[in-house]
């Protein structure tokens, strides 16, 4: 029976590794678990023991297919909680993700098809990401982050990168949400901020803040 640490690890290595790495060096997942790395090491040799990790010593770790099929189910679960929450039980798009990250741990198959089948077998999270089905597979969208747009694109907003609650407020104070209109106005060279439309108004954006906005232009 795989424990709720070893799933939260599993998790972490699935995210980490879909970053771009191949392989995902402790120290990474020591600072995205908020712990110490001799205590990832001690996890990630019992995950290579159970078949759901491979570790080489030095060189750092990633999941085996069994391990991937194990977190594609986590995240299975979380969104799709995450989607029950917003559209079921009025959470606003902020407040579900600790929720979710409790949710995600519930082992009945039957009660998570049945959730799925409930909500008409949604595709993407509040949050834009995709959710993947009963066999693992998921669909993408072509998408960019907002910093990579030009003057005079225009976009629709269709995820974020940052999904804590203070970064979902402030897209919510400026009315920006998942399938919002964005023209992009003028782009500052001295600090890359961006002037947008939106809602037939104009907001300047920081860097920090078009580089945390995915969308696609339309």
């Amino acid at each position: 029976m795989i424990t709720l640490t070893e799933e939260n690890y599993i998790k972490a290595i699935y995210h980490l590794g879909e970053q771009g790495a191949r392989t995902v060096s402790t120290n990474a997942i020591a600072q995205e678990m908020e712990t110490k790395a001799s205590s990832v090491t001690d996890m990630v040799k019992k995950l290579s023991e159970k078949g759901y990790a491979n570790y080489t010593k030095y060189k750092g770790v990633d999941l085996t297919e069994t391990g991937k099929d194990i977190a594609l189910n986590i995240v299975r679960k979380h969104r799709l909680w995450e989607v029950f929450l917003v559209d079921k039980l009025n959470f606003s798009w902020d407040e579900v993700h600790e929720i979710a990250e409790q949710l995600e741990h519930i082992k009945s198959k039957k009660l998570i098809a049945q959730l799925d089948a409930f909500l008409e077998y949604p595709t993407h999270d509040p949050h834009g990401d995709p959710i993947p089905d009963k066999t693992g597979k998921f669909k993408k969208i072509d998408k960019i982050l907002l910093s990579e747009t030009k003057v005079g694109d225009k976009c629709i907003c269709v995820g974020v990168v940052d999904s804590s609650p203070d970064f979902l407020k402030y897209l919510d104070k400026h009315k920006i949400a998942l399938g919002s209109s964005l023209n992009i106005i003028h782009r500052e060279v001295f600090d890359n901020s961006i002037t947008i439309e939106v809602d037939g108004k104009s907001l300047v954006i920081s860097s920090t803040i078009a580089h945390n906005l995915y969308i696609k232009t339309v």
